[in-house]
């Protein structure tokens, strides 16, 4: 599954560090609903996922757990750097994109992934 999650208001807050940080947290989410993250990478104002998740698990507990977990800890660990008008309030956006990969190779939902233009 190919998901992409939006910071509120679309706001530049990621930086370099932050992404590397959100993707070891969102990796330690899907090893708790023993999915896998296969490919993560992101721009400044979000992140691009390409997750296996079992069948037994429902997409949307998988999202609000990634997107609650992430938030929470990104918050707490970059208060002081990151743009304080999103900190006060939700971090990402209630919408996301769930695209289902059944469609396209999954190298070319990689490749895409890893073209993202990630802060520098």
């Amino acid at each position: 599954m190919h998901l992409v999650f939006v910071t509120k208001y679309r706001r530049g807050v990621f930086t370099p560090e932050m992404l590397t940080r959100c993707e070891e947290i969102m990796r330690d989410v899907c090893t708790d609903f023993e999915a896998e993250l296969k490919q993560f990478n992101g721009e400044h104002d979000h992140v691009h996922l390409l997750v296996h998740y079992p069948p037994k698990v429902a997409l949307s507990k998988l999202v609000n757990s990634l997107k609650g977990v992430s938030s929470r800890r990104l918050r707490f660990e970059y208060t002081g750097e990151a743009n304080q008008a999103i900190m006060h309030g939700r971090f990402w956006s209630r919408s996301y994109f769930a695209g289902s990969c059944g469609g396209a190779p999954l190298t070319v939902v990689r490749q895409y992934i890893e073209n993202q233009r990630r802060p520098v």
